[in-house]
Parts: C-alpha cells; sequence; structure tokens
C-alpha cells in the first residue's frame, strides 16, 4: 500500500477507525462480535473535533467488512454514483430539458414546462412537478436561474379584499430589437386579484406616459380608490400629485429600494421579463416601436398572463378573480370631467411680440394680449396648451421662427385724422404777444392806434 495515502486519511475514516478498534479490542478479549457491537453501539461516539457523533448497527458491519477486505482504505468514503437522468421523466423530456437550457440560459423551470406542454413533449392533462424538473435539471448540470430576493428590508405586506381598491403600477425598462433601444413598460395591476389592467410602452417613464395610461383605464374599468406608486421620475411631479389629487385617489409613494407593498408589481415584473419582455433584446423580428412593443406585451397580458392559475389566488385565474369580485366598478358619470381633470391652468406675461415661455418653449399667441398676463390650460394627455381667446378655446403652437421670416406682416388700418383744434404753447403764446397783428379780427385798427393817426 502507498504509504502516502495513509498519511492522507479523512476525518471520516479516522472517525471510522476508533469505532473498528472499538469493536476489535472487545473481539480479542472473547466476546462475540454481535455482543461487541452491541456495547460499541451503546458508548457516546465523538470525532476528531470533539462534536458528538451517532452510528448505526448497519454502519459498523459495514465499516468492519471494508477494513476486513481493504484496510485503512476501505474506511474512506466512497462517492456515490452520479444520477444524470430521472427514473420520473421521460427520456423525451430530458432531451427536450437539455435541447432548451442550451438555447435559452436564462428561462425559469416553469417557463421550460410551458414550452414542453405547449410542443406537446408532456400533454396537457399530464401532471408535472416544478421540484421534479428542477432536480432533474440539477442532475443535469443545468444551469436554471432563481429571481434574486431583497434581504434586510423593511418590508410589510398588505392587500384589498376587492378589486379596485388599490392599483398597483410600475416601469420595466428593457432593450429592444437590433439596435437595443431602450424602452419601458408601464404595467397597471390589481392588488386584490393580480389582474393585469393595462400595459404601455414608451422610450422613458415620464409623466404624459403615466397620465395617458391612467386615462385609459379609467375608462375601461371605472375609477379606483387608491393608489401605490415608487419614487420614479414620472410618479412623482406635480402633474402626477394635481391630477390624483383632482380624482379623489389616495396616493401612496414607497420607499426606497421597493418595500415589501410594492411586491406584488415587482413580481409581475419578473414573470414578463421571464415570459416575454427578455426575448425582445436584439431580436430581429421585434419592431421596437413603442405602439408595436405595446400590442405584443398588451396581449401576452391579457390573453395567458389574466388566465393562468395564479399561486397566491389559491389556484385561479386572474381574470376569474377580477370578473367574479362582487364590488362594482364605479366608472365617471360625465366625460368631460374626467378629461378636465387632466387640465393644469397656469399664467404666463406675454412678450411684446405675442409670446410666452413655459417649459423652455415659446408658444405664440394671438395679437393683442402683448404686454398683458394671460391664463393658459395644459392638457396632460397629449402635453398641448390652449387659452381662451374671444370666449372659445384656442390651442396656441410653438413658435415657427421660419415661417414667421417669410410670413408677410399684418399691416394696421388706416384711420383718418381728426381735425381738433391746435395747441397752443408758451412759445406760441409769447410771439403772438410780440408780434401781434397791427389790424383787428375784423380788419379795423384798433381803436388807440386809429386815435394817434387822426391826431397827426
Amino acid at each position: 500500500m502507498d504509504k502516502s495515502k495513509l498519511l492522507q486519511l479523512s476525518p471520516q475514516a479516522l472517525f471510522r477507525y476508533q469505532v473498528v478498534s472499538a469493536v476489535q479490542v472487545r473481539v480479542l478479549g472473547g466476546m462475540k462480535v454481535a455482543q461487541a457491537v452491541r456495547d460499541v453501539l451503546e458508548l457516546p461516539h465523538q470525532d476528531l473535533s470533539g462534536r458528538p457523533r451517532q452510528v448505526s448497527e448497519r454502519s459498523i458491519y459495514r465499516w468492519l467488512d471494508a477494513y476486513g477486505q481493504k484496510g485503512l482504505m476501505g474506511l474512506e468514503p466512497q462517492p456515490r454514483p452520479r444520477v444524470c437522468d430521472s427514473a420520473v421523466l421521460s427520456k423525451r423530456l430530458l432531451d427536450y430539458l437539455r435541447l432548451e437550457n442550451k438555447t435559452d440560459p436564462e428561462a425559469s423551470v416553469p417557463e421550460l414546462m410551458k414550452r414542453a406542454r405547449r410542443h406537446g413533449i408532456v400533454s396537457e392533462d399530464e401532471p408535472l412537478s416544478r421540484s421534479t424538473v428542477w432536480r432533474a435539471c440539477r442532475r443535469m448540470d443545468l444551469v436554471v436561474r432563481r429571481a434574486h430576493k431583497l434581504k434586510d428590508k423593511d418590508m410589510r405586506r398588505f392587500s384589498y379584499p376587492n378589486r379596485m381598491l388599490m392599483m398597483l403600477a410600475d416601469g420595466k425598462y428593457f432593450r429592444a430589437g437590433v439596435g437595443r433601444l431602450k424602452r419601458v413598460a408601464l404595467n397597471f395591476v390589481d392588488d386584490a386579484t393580480r389582474f393585469g389592467l393595462a400595459v404601455f410602452v414608451g422610450t422613458s417613464e415620464t409623466t404624459q406616459l403615466f397620465l395617458q395610461g391612467l386615462h385609459r383605464t379609467i375608462l375601461k374599468y371605472g375609477l379606483l380608490s387608491a393608489m401605490f406608486l415608487d419614487r420614479g421620475p414620472g410618479f412623482i411631479s406635480d402633474d402626477t400629485f394635481a391630477v390624483v389629487a383632482r380624482l379623489g385617489i389616495r396616493l401612496i409613494h414607497g420607499t426606497a429600494a421597493y418595500p415589501e407593498g410594492h411586491g406584488k408589481i415587482e413580481r409581475f415584473n419578473q414573470t414578463a421579463w421571464q415570459q416575454l419582455i427578455r426575448t425582445f433584446d436584439s431580436n430581429p423580428e421585434v419592431d421596437p416601436d413603442p405602439s408595436a412593443l405595446t400590442l405584443r406585451v398588451s396581449h401576452w397580458m391579457h390573453q395567458i398572463y389574466n388566465h393562468t392559475p395564479h399561486e397566491s389566488l389559491g389556484g385561479q385565474t386572474p381574470a376569474n378573480r377580477f370578473h367574479q369580485d362582487p364590488r362594482p366598478l364605479h366608472f365617471p358619470e360625465d366625460r368631460d370631467w374626467l378629461d378636465d381633470c387632466f387640465l393644469i391652468s397656469f399664467e404666463r406675461s406675454v412678450s411684446t411680440d405675442n409670446v410666452i415661455s413655459f417649459d423652455g418653449v415659446f408658444f405664440e399667441v394671438p395679437r393683442g394680449y402683448a404686454g398683458h398676463r394671460i391664463r393658459l390650460w395644459r392638457h396632460l394627455l397629449d402635453d398641448s396648451v390652449s387659452m381662451i381667446h374671444q370666449g372659445e378655446r384656442l390651442f396656441v403652437h410653438p413658435v415657427d421662427v421660419k415661417a414667421n421670416a417669410y410670413s408677410k406682416r399684418a399691416r394696421e388700418p388706416k384711420i383718418p385724422r381728426k381735425t381738433t383744434r391746435a395747441v397752443r404753447t408758451a412759445a406760441t403764446l409769447r410771439f403772438q404777444s410780440d408780434f401781434a397783428p397791427i389790424v383787428g379780427p375784423d380788419g379795423s385798427y384798433p381803436k388807440g392806434i386809429k386815435d394817434d393817426k387822426n391826431n397827426k
């Protein structure tokens, strides 16, 4: 036997040698093997580090046999034979899992199971355990991703009993198309039923994108009681606060790093990412236009997600839970009132060239308001600006300096001059006093001058 191997005995082998030695000492003293094994079982056992250990009768017999055949090397723990397949899952399914994981390493176990059913590898009514598939993937050394969880955070959970009492909204950034253009999907989800209400894709998380989504959601599902948002740029603006206050919606802003109250919408974002959104990056089949992406994500939300059984709903689908909820939907009685809630008024001073400035943009107003301070309205749904002119609403537009350079100037209408009495200044009065006429107004000489001529 190689002496170098004896110097490399593991702690497990040394502990087993202690137990075997205790049995063999009793056998040398004339005790039978069975009695010696029973005596050793009653003794307290400790490993080399002093920690208590427990042994079984079967293990002692196995160690005695191994020591008798191979000596000390027989006491070394032998690695178990590696299992690379599954006795439960079919070989066809295992081959499919290997192929899909190689093609898409980011796919989760539930996503792989859905694909297998979609491709007919597993029938729709055949039971398939997620844990069984996960263990099979681990045996085959397949990389199975798991979502990272937030740790050491002040998390508090909440849940409302009925629909449209609390709505959750959040944006999920991603890349789309061959050019990997940056996009954001703004999702609206009902808290009680996990029902996906709406989704809108834009180039950035702006106030206008959020308010447009809120307006369309209210038109389709009615007014809501409260709303939970994070501190994204589109959620903390003054326009958002003003609109929500006019609608009578209670607004809750989550703290930084997403507390547990916002975990539902975060879990929804992870599901959307795993099942759809992550496939948009560098994909030549995906149109990066926001309207085209909105159509894709909306189809997934309303046709797949809302009709998939949800674990937190006891196996019900979000669509069934939402439509079976006894709380009625409350729609606005007046569409004009709803649209007016998305108007913001402000005042601006008009310059001498009939221009006002708003958000760094110059707007041209009709003539006649130069030097005055006027009130205007900003339409948050389309970001347009209007004013009341001659009793009617008039939309103003940014100044087109190029068109103004070539357009003809308006001319003032000619007003006939009025004949008025000439104004006599002090200089005119002094001149008339010093150079008075010799004859009077009637053409005759003044009385004093006439008498002087007669005397001469």
